[in-house]
């Protein structure tokens, strides 16, 4: 007798369904598991076989094979316990159930029959449904998570006994159910504010305008500015995710394994901030089994990257197709792998090894042979793709001081979302375009003209200040950031002037 058990296997943030052929023959009481399975799959007969002993099941004692297909995708990790025991325990009894067809299962089996969680629940979950299954059943630790899809019934089991007897029909379980527009109304509440930050008035400025539009942004300032101070506190103004966003985000976490236990939903825009002695692969993504990087998992989020000079220059050069494409094409012996990964990008750096070049105040004691070689770790391509460089100089004890609380982090996310408003109108046909920092080159023609002054004012800074023609296309956009702040429908010579402003760091003024 063969039986069919439907499961799925993730292939980089995706998943693609997966048939589990159990079948019996004779020879040798034996399991093999054929189908390109990894050392965690081919393992899994092990598991299996205790966990069907203790929990009252015999596997069938007869040459049992167990196929995966299709036959080329390698399938990984011990989320393939559970309906491999289903398939054998159906197998032995010769029992056709027939809520097998319908249904999708996966989860990882303890030595006790225990039903522990897996990751990627939720694409699991999203390609069941795509497969026109009617339900899934997972590990109850994954049940919130997966629980999020909408069209597909979700079923959580505690151990192997429960799920063969509601797969038998034999006791019945209650599928979960998940209040999306309750979840979109939880509260968003932030440890940390703006109103903390004392002075730095320019600098608050200036992270206005990027989260308005979604421009990277590069913070320059001697130690103890408050430049990380500043930098934590952006995802308190940071636009709410949308429901779509929140899946996509919460899909790359739940790959990796990083949500917590119950949790349904990343409903924070993430904020990722990895240490500086992060390898490319880190970063990026990779590794032999191929999974998402730290640029990733800050999609729809924030990437902070603090000390950026003392990041390896290979692995900030490998930021550049990402920060342009808003995705990352990883190429290793196993296969391609395309991951998502649209975050704003946050830096901050000191202006020198010592951190007091041009300090009114304090002596700096670096070479400007120091000063150059620290400064040229980032390449002018590099800095070429980050919208606004700013300075964030010390703050004077006046400001300090001051008992007077700053503006709240709601009070500028109030601006914020007026002007992403905007831009969300001026998009509403592309799909693509979230925000001005997104536009396409046809976009831009279309959305950013300017009158004969900033057409004169910007081809005198060209001139003058040497700007790449990327440079150029970024300052449009600032421009035209600016300018939604502002509620003005064309760029005016005082939005273009300030845009302008946040470019001093470029390579013509950078030594």
């Amino acid at each position: 007798m063969i039986t069919r058990v439907f499961s799925a296997a993730l292939v980089g943030v995706d998943a693609t369904e997966i048939e589990i052929e159990v079948n019996t023959g004779p020879g040798e009481p034996s399991i093999i598991v054929v189908g390109l399975p990894d050392t965690a799959v081919k393992e899994s007969k092990d598991r299996v076989i205790a966990a069907l002993s203790n929990s009252g099941y015999r596997w069938p004692r007869k040459r049992t094979t167990v196929n995966l297909a299709p036959a080329d995708i390698k399938k990984q990790g011990p989320s393939f316990d559970l309906p491999i025991a289903l398939g054998m325990i159906a197998t032995d009894r010769e029992e056709d159930l027939s809520r097998l067809a319908r249904c999708t299962v996966a989860g990882e089996l303890a030595l006790t029959g225990e039903v522990r969680p897996i990751k990627g629940a939720l694409p699991l979950t999203l390609e069941a449904r795509a497969r026109g299954k009617k339900a899934i059943l997972l590990p109850l630790a994954n049940v919130r998570e997966a629980s999020i899809v909408q069209g597909i019934e979700v079923y959580g089991v505690k151990n192997l006994r429960e799920a063969y007897e509601f797969l038998s029909k034999a006791a019945e379980l209650s599928p979960a159910t998940h209040d999306s527009l309750q979840i979109q109304m939880m509260d968003r509440g932030f440890d940390v504010d703006f109103s903390e930050v004392k002075g730095q008035h320019q600098v608050k400025r200036a992270i206005e305008v990027a989260v308005a539009g979604g421009h990277n942004l590069l913070l320059l300032g001697p130690p103890g500015s408050g430049k990380s101070m500043l930098a934590k506190r952006i995802s308190t103004i940071m636009p709410p995710m949308t429901l779509e966003e929140a899946i996509e985000t919460t899909t790359i976490h739940s790959v990796c394994g990083l949500l917590n236990t119950g949790e349904s939903l990343v409903m924070h825009r993430p904020f990722r901030d990895p240490h500086h002695t992060i390898s490319d692969i880190g970063l990026l993504g990779g590794t032999t089994n191929i999974t998402p990087g730290e640029v990733s998992l800050a999609h729809h989020g924030i990437l902070f990257l603090d000390e950026l000079p003392e990041f390896h220059r290979s692995t900030l050069e490998v930021l550049r197709q990402p920060l342009e494409d808003g995705k990352v094409v990883i190429s290793r012996a196993s296969g391609t792998m395309t991951f998502p990964c649209a975050f704003m990008l946050v830096a901050a750096m000191n202006p020198c090894p010592c951190g007091y070049y041009g300090d009114p105040k304090r002596e700096c004691r670096c070479s400007p042979a120091q000063v150059d070689r620290y400064r040229q770790r980032i390449s002018g391509p590099l800095l070429d793709r980050i919208d606004l460089h700013v300075e964030a100089p010390a703050v004077e004890y006046k400001e300090l001081s001051n008992t007077i609380p700053a503006e709240s982090s709601a009070s500028i996310r109030q601006r914020i979302l007026e002007a992403r408003s905007l831009q969300q109108q001026r998009f509403a046909k592309s799909r693509k375009t979230s925000c001005n920092a997104r536009m396409s080159h046809a976009q831009l023609k279309a959305h950013c003209h300017l009158d004969t002054a900033g057409n004169e004012l910007l081809k005198a800074a060209m001139t003058d200040l040497n700007f790449s023609a990327r440079a150029y296309d970024r300052i449009l956009k600032v421009s035209r950031t600016i300018a939604d702040l502002a509620a003005k429908e064309s760029i005016e010579p005082d939005h273009l002037l300030e845009a302008l402003s946040y470019r001093n760091l470029d390579r013509a003024v950078w030594h």
